[in-house]
């Protein structure tokens, strides 16, 4: 496909809803160029902040400084705002006062405001020294293992690069000592077979480039990973089973 398009006639391409793993954006921006803009927002408060392709290689994985109209807080479990380039709860308030609320739902609106106008999505994050907004994972998805934060989204990126995967999702499954353990779902890309080879390959790739208390403990293959229209991974039915009989909610 490269030989037969170059990207010269794209002049801006958007791309949001869901994370690009770090080396496929890489590789796309090497291809089309510097004309990729990424956008990071939500249906509750539309566009949070914009991160060009200039930007996103110096700050390496970043999505951008807030737009003006928005004011990003972060805060820790007890809802107080921690201090710059710690990582909490992202909360945001429009400064056009704009809010809203979910149909039929007033515990979820009510859930999910900090203060009236200040609402998250359950987003976790940081601000850097720059300004510049980073994101870890869905607290939902967060894995707790041995009493330490795990975000799956930073592995994903990582095992996404192995050559042997297709696809990924990084999951917490139930664990004597540990409480949870991290698993990967891996469906292996074509022509590559399913092995225990694999795995192990895999878990030494993420070894070599996460904090070890990062790297899955486990490897389990699948034939696809379930994803919604806009691309994000479906992790409940994903995690069922591996819970299936444990006082867990998932």
């Amino acid at each position: 496909m490269k030989n037969e398009f170059s990207g010269a006639s794209l002049t801006t391409v958007w791309h949001g809803a869901a994370p690009c793993p770090p080396a496929v954006k890489r590789g796309l921006i090497d291809w089309w160029g510097p004309k990729i803009t990424e956008y990071y927002g939500s249906t509750e408060g539309s566009i949070i902040s914009t991160v060009s392709s200039t930007e996103w290689l110096a700050k390496g994985g970043s999505v951008g400084k807030p737009l003006d109209s928005v004011e990003v807080i972060v805060v820790n479990d007890e809802s107080q705002r921690v201090a710059q380039g710690q990582e909490g709860t992202l909360y945001f308030k429009n400064k056009m006062g704009n809010d809203f609320s979910y149909h039929n739902d007033e515990a979820k609106t009510r859930d999910s405001h900090l203060e009236p106008g200040v609402f998250t999505t359950g987003d976790v994050g940081y601000i850097d020294s720059d300004g510049y907004l980073w994101l870890s994972d869905r607290k939902i998805d967060m894995i707790i293992s041995g009493g330490v934060n795990i975000y799956p989204a930073e592995i994903e990126g990582v095992i996404s690069a192995h050559p042997a995967v297709e696809d990924v999702a990084v999951i917490g499954v139930p664990d004597e000592d540990f409480g949870e353990s991290v698993k990967a779902l891996v469906q292996v890309a074509e022509g590559v077979t399913a092995s225990p080879e694999i795995a192990q390959a895999i878990i030494a790739h993420c070894r070599e480039l996460l904090a070890g208390y990062k790297a899955p403990r486990s490897v389990d293959f699948v034939q696809h990973i379930p994803r919604t229209g806009t691309g994000k991974i479906q992790k409940q039915p994903l995690r069922a089973p591996y819970w299936e009989g444990h006082q867990r909610r998932i």
